[in-house]
């Protein structure tokens, strides 16, 4: 197992029997959304152990070479155009890492649950659709499939077993709506159990996201 990326533990009860690893977006670090754990209705659920993952610190081509957290490089507005492959697949490794601590510890992988937003989303779909067990789910917030034409040969049988959320911003400026429908409907081609929601908001998360979010939480962990 490779050395684990720093990152912020909130656990809700003494044993944890869930998991969840969440990813942040461009620029930001997991502190982003810690206070999720808050605005979640859990009532009824286990103990979740939130596990909130420091991505690190490289140079983002988009913003001038600025050195920013980002779980891969960004060439350019086209998020799919000249992707950055081997930061994907770096790091798919990292978020694998955690899965495996997660396994390690005694929670299995269909009590793990991965989550991200944006670039963090984008990666919770890299990692997650290659994983050799089904997850407990995956929460995808405002973000895409990266290196799409590389899914169907890629990604393993039994992330079919996976049940999916997704949720976009109709007036996302960063990730533009279009494309993540265009991620919707290839996921779904692909056999995927893909429940869909859209809110009329930019590239963040409303209320009715966060209360759609805790559904879905106790419907695939209670």
């Amino acid at each position: 197992m490779s050395e684990l990326l720093d990152h912020v533990t909130i656990d809700t009860s003494d044993k944890p029997e869930i998991s969840v690893i969440w990813l942040h977006g461009l620029g930001a670090d997991g502190n982003d959304f810690v206070p999720i754990v808050r605005e979640l209705d859990l009532t009824g659920l286990p103990g979740i152990r939130f596990i909130f993952p420091h991505a690190r610190s490289i140079p983002v081509t988009i913003n001038g070479g600025y050195v920013m957290r980002a779980w891969y490089d960004i060439t350019g507005a086209e998020l799919t155009r000249r992707e950055d492959e081997n930061g994907l697949r770096a790091s798919q490794k990292e978020v694998e890492a955690f899965i495996e601590r997660e396994k390690a510890r005694g929670i299995p992988a269909s009590r793990i649950v991965l989550a991200g937003f944006s670039q963090g989303c984008a990666m919770t779909i890299q990692a997650g659709l290659r994983h050799p067990e089904p997850l407990a789910g995956m929460l995808c917030l405002s973000g895409y499939v990266p290196l799409s034409a590389k899914l169907a040969t890629e990604r393993t049988q039994e992330s079919l077993k996976t049940p999916i959320f997704m949720a976009h911003g109709l007036h996302d400026n960063v990730v533009p709506f279009s494309r993540a429908e265009q991620s919707r409907d290839l996921l779904v081609s692909l056999g995927y159990q893909v429940e869909w929601h859209e809110y009329t908001m930019q590239h963040s998360v409303c209320l009715e996201e966060v209360q759609h979010m805790s559904a879905f939480f106790k419907r695939i962990l209670g």
